[in-house]
């Protein structure tokens, strides 16, 4: 589904919604409380990228530059997985496209699975904050600063999985930086915060016409920081699966508009083959702050001394 806009902005809808989020806290924190107390503890370390909104943040890009930089392994749920994706999912695919080993599906299994190997290296989780049956050795959470807390309400009223207050749990923060900061986005002053940024790198010249179309949970991201010169914008749901009708149809617009069509590295792991030969993608860098890194490597090692 598309992201709502009540997430950003606090509506008539989304007050009306408040009470399904009090249910809908006192059932997560009822599931976290169980999980809790069938705990696995993992030999090797698990460090831990996660959230407390709902998608969107930019997180996995950050779990790519990590896992190279331990050249570790990735845990992850491998959402909507299908043909396209070789059945992991497009953000496993995109990380897997990359080198990098990606294990999909229970986290706890593949853990489990990935503890019977010589390798001493940590193990990146992509997501899981909110899962607590896996202990964590290093908890971050990512932050879009132009996302912030959204509307500040738990879904379905709002973005947030869990209250702000959950931060606490968090061994560290990473806030995307971004030109606009949403109103009323402040962290706790006691838990290290370290800056990312995101560039993207467009395949086109600026003043090549391009039409950009984006299923992601913040359309806007990609089509306010592209640098290409967009005449068309067109908005799909978050993680969504392109029919054959749905590219054609591009391709009709592009050629009405003597356009070339671009996307999200995302979005292009979903398209059928036939069609990535013609459609290219703005491939996504983020670059994290050097003491991000000296700062993770460190509590690594001091984690690693503890358990030996």
């Amino acid at each position: 589904m598309k992201t709502p806009k009540w997430f950003l902005k606090r509506s008539l809808l989304s007050w009306s919604l408040l009470p399904l989020s009090l249910m809908y806290l006192i059932g997560s924190k009822t599931v976290f409380n169980l999980r809790k107390k069938h705990e696995y503890v993992s030999k090797r370390q698990v460090i831990c990228f996660g959230n407390i909104l709902s998608g969107g943040v930019g997180k996995t890009p950050i779990v790519r530059q990590v896992a190279k930089f331990f050249d570790a392994p990735v845990v992850m749920r491998g959402y909507k997985k299908s043909k396209e994706t070789g059945d992991i999912g497009d953000e496993a695919k995109m990380l897997s496209n990359d080198g990098i080993l990606v294990h999909v599906g229970n986290r706890k299994s593949n853990l489990i699975l990935l503890n019977k190997q010589k390798s001493k290296s940590p193990i990146i989780m992509d997501d899981g904050f909110q899962n607590s049956s896996i202990k964590k050795d290093v908890s971050v959470l990512v932050f879009d600063e132009g996302i912030g807390f959204g509307n500040g309400f738990l879904l379905p009223a709002g973005p947030l999985r869990e209250t702000k207050s959950a931060i606490e749990r968090a061994d560290a923060i990473i806030v995307i930086k971004r030109k606009n900061v949403a109103p009323g986005f402040a962290l706790p002053t006691n838990i290290p915060v370290f800056n990312a940024y995101n560039k993207e790198i467009c395949p086109y010249d600026e003043d090549v016409d391009v039409i950009a179309f984006a299923g992601i949970g913040y359309p806007e991201k990609f089509f306010d920081n592209v640098p290409a010169h967009i005449v068309e914008k067109i908005s799909f749901p978050d993680h969504y699966q392109y029919t054959d009708s749905d590219i054609k149809n591009l391709f009709e617009k592009a050629a009405e508009k003597n356009a070339k069509l671009l996307t999200t590295e995302k979005d292009w792991v979903r398209l059928p083959d036939w069609a990535k030969k013609d459609i290219r993608f703005s491939a996504l860098q983020t670059d994290i702050e050097n003491g991000f890194y000296d700062w993770l490597k460190g509590k690594v090692n001091d984690n690693a001394n503890k358990k030996s």
